[in-house]
């Protein structure tokens, strides 16, 4: 895996080399910057609501519901799109539980991404995982959950802020 470099300028085509860069034939300038996701952590008793992942990266690792931001989307409503588009659910976000840089392998690169995690709620529908995302979910122990697809999920699961709410937010 490489970090996106050595390319062309995006405005006139002229080369680059690796960014951030400033193209030396007509100033555009070019950065590598995070790219925000929104992440539900879904909480039931001492549980977490986990799906295991259906594609790459880290096929087969447990996840959680969420994904990258479109556009102009704020991450919140990101979370809550996603979390309906992979568990079929309608979510109400809770407290902000954490945010976090992280990596993610696209096309050969690792980008950096900006991992903006909420709780959340189940509030409408019942879980249905769109097959192209997770190919089972289940609650799995906040006391010794196992490695998750992404190390900034380990790390939201250890935050005080979930730890301390798992008792509450039963859906």
């Amino acid at each position: 895996m490489t970090a996106p470099g050595s390319r062309h300028c995006p405005r006139c085509g002229a080369p680059t080399g690796e960014l951030p860069a400033r193209c030396a034939a007509c100033g555009y300038e070019t950065y590598l910057n995070p790219r925000p996701t929104g992440t539900v952590v879904i909480l039931r008793d001492e549980t977490f609501l986990a799906i295991r992942r259906a594609r790459e990266p880290r096929k087969g690792y447990w996840d959680l519901p969420g994904g990258f931001c479109d556009g102009f989307e704020h991450p919140a409503e990101a979370a809550v799109r996603e979390a309906r588009e992979e568990l079929g659910v309608t979510v109400e976000l809770g407290e902000f539980a954490g945010m976090f840089i992280g990596s993610y392998d696209f096309q050969g690169e690792r980008l950096p991404v900006l991992d903006c995690f909420w709780l959340a709620t189940i509030t409408a529908g019942e879980i249905v995982l769109d097959p192209g995302e997770g190919s089972e979910y289940t609650w799995l122990s906040l006391d010794d959950p196992p490695e998750m697809a992404f190390p900034s999920m380990d790390s939201v699961l250890r935050n005080p802020v979930v730890r301390r709410s798992s008792v509450r937010l039963a859906p």
